[in-house]
C-alpha cells in the first residue's frame, strides 16, 4: 500500500463492515454511508475475515476493486458473512458474537523465485491451470509456518498437490497487507 491507514481510518472501516453485516443479515438491505476521506476512496483490494469464538466463520476478498475502499469493504463484509461456501450464511443469532479483521492489500507482484517470499510480510496467490489459491500474510504467522509450508498450504487450498508450487507452469504472486481487527 502506498499510504498506511491511521487508527481512525481503520476504526471507521471496521465500523462500516460491522454495520454492513448487521444490516444485511437483519434486513437483506445493503447500507453504505458516503465517506469523504481521500484514503477511504482509493481503489484497493481487501479481504474481510469473520471469526466466531476464535474460529474462522468467513473470509472473502478481492485483489482489485473498481469501488472506493469503503464501498468494497461493505460488499466484501456481506459476502464473507453470507456467501463463503464453507459456512452457512450468518443469521441474526450469529450477530451476538463475532469479530472482524480487515486486510487492505497491495497490488499483486509476480515472483520468479520462491526465495522472494517473506513469511510474515507476504501473502501468496498462486495459479496453475484452472486452479487458484490464496493465503493472507497473517495465516503463516498464526500457524507458525515456514516458507515451504506456507507454499504447500497455498497449493492445498487451491486443490493442488503440495509440490505444485515448484511446477514450471505454476505462477506465484506475492502481496502485502495492512491487517487490523476489532479488539
Amino acid at each position: 500500500m502506498e499510504k498506511e491507514l491511521n487508527a481512525k481510518e481503520k476504526e471507521t472501516l471496521l465500523a462500516i463492515a460491522r454495520k454492513a453485516i448487521e444490516t444485511y443479515v437483519r434486513t437483506g438491505e445493503t447500507y453504505v454511508e458516503p465517506r469523504e476521506e481521500k484514503i477511504l476512496n482509493r481503489r484497493n483490494g481487501c479481504f474481510v475475515t469473520i471469526k466466531q469464538k476464535g474460529q474462522l466463520r468467513g473470509c472473502i476478498g478481492n485483489f482489485q476493486s473498481e469501488l472506493p475502499l469503503f464501498k468494497e469493504v461493505v460488499e466484501i463484509a456481506i459476502s464473507s458473512a453470507t456467501r463463503d461456501p464453507r459456512f452457512y450464511p450468518m443469521k441474526e443469532e450469529d450477530l451476538d458474537d463475532f469479530s472482524l479483521e480487515i486486510s487492505v492489500l497491495s497490488p499483486l507482484k509476480k515472483i520468479e523465485n520462491i526465495s522472494e517470499i517473506e513469511v510474515g510480510k507476504h501473502g501468496i496467490y498462486l495459479e496453475k491451470g484452472y486452479y487458484r489459491g490464496v493465503l493472507l500474510p497473517q495465516v503463516a504467522t498464526e500457524h507458525g509456518w515456514d516458507r515451504d509450508t506456507f507454499l504447500k498450504q497455498t497449493c492445498i487450498k487451491a486443490g493442488l498437490p503440495p509440490e505444485a508450487a515448484t511446477a514450471e507452469d505454476t505462477e506465484i504472486y506475492v502481496f502485502s497487507a495492512q491487517v487490523f481487527g476489532e479488539a
